[in-house]
């Protein structure tokens, strides 16, 4: 009798997150409120913001976001949109390595 595939024992990496600036703040500064009016977006993302840019982790915590299909929030000081910007310009990036000059 055929045995079922393994499950993947593989796990993300989330020790990170113990060293991120926002362990302990309130979720709805980094995701929002359903119905949120774009003034007051405005405000908690920049707020969001402030703290992801005196966190350690940034990076780790904007990568993480990056390579997960994160879609909203914010993550390592960037909210959706500029995520998704950030993708494409990574996708460009690495769709021209080793494209020789012209």
């Amino acid at each position: 009798m055929p045995r079922a595939p393994r499950r993947s024992t593989h796990k993300p990496e989330w020790s990170w997150q113990d060293d991120a600036q926002c362990r302990g703040e309130d979720l709805v500064l980094f995701f929002g409120p359903d119905g949120e009016r774009q003034p007051e977006r405005d405000i908690r993302e920049r707020k969001a913001k402030a703290v992801c840019s005196q966190c350690l982790v940034r990076i780790e915590c904007l990568n993480y976001a990056l390579s997960q299909p994160e879609k909203y929030g914010t993550w390592g000081g960037l909210n959706e949109d500029e995520r998704a910007s950030e993708r494409r310009r990574r996708m460009r990036r690495a769709a021209t390595v080793g494209v020789p000059a012209a």
